[in-house]
């Protein structure tokens, strides 16, 4: 059950998110397309409360919770940022708004891939937050082994986003021939 309520989030902040930009872009409607794109964070804690449940309810800790709580830190961390990344490509495609800047190149996308860095440490702090109080929360009584190898997966993450960061920043992307970084 976990598993699919994970998958409901993911296709119900998409399903809200299209709904919000529509409504603010395409009906002209800015105040219930931002109140539509507020109700995405009630997903999480839907999901947060039906997983701490299940754990009351004496299931063994799996996968399923790891994942679950990896998925809430991700969304914490950057679900705003999609949000207003699409909210921007939208006013520009749909509403005659300014083009987004990109990540740029050189030491500018440099910065921005260790600002994505820093997200990436906040989702994790998230989940291993949510996963340690699982584990305290089953305590000696279950196996939380499992919980456990996802608290590793959350830092390993953090280690891999590090590397493409220090990759941008040691080996700047350059601009395409005849564009101004």
């Amino acid at each position: 059950m976990i598993v699919a309520l994970i998958i409901a989030c993911e296709v119900g902040f998409w399903i809200l998110l299209a709904a919000g930009l529509g409504l603010r872009y395409l009906a002209k409607m800015p105040r219930l397309g931002a109140a539509v794109l507020l109700c995405e964070p009630l997903m999480e804690l839907v999901l947060l409360v039906v997983t701490t449940l299940d754990l009351k309810n004496g299931a063994a800790p799996d996968w399923k919770h790891g994942l679950a709580a990896l998925y809430i830190g991700y969304t914490v961390a950057y679900g705003h940022y999609t949000i207003k990344w699409l909210d921007g490509h939208a006013a520009h495609r749909l509403a005659g708004g300014p083009k987004p800047a990109g990540a740029g190149y050189g030491k500018a996308r440099a910065a921005h891939e260790w600002r994505l860095w820093t997200r990436t440490v906040i989702a994790a702090a998230v989940a291993l937050g949510l996963l340690q109080t699982a584990i305290w929360y089953v305590g000696d009584a279950g196996d939380v082994s499992s919980l456990k190898a996802w608290q590793f997966a959350a830092l390993r993450a953090v280690g891999i986003h590090a590397l493409v960061a220090v990759a941008y920043t040691v080996w700047p992307k350059k601009a395409p021939a005849g564009q101004v970084s």
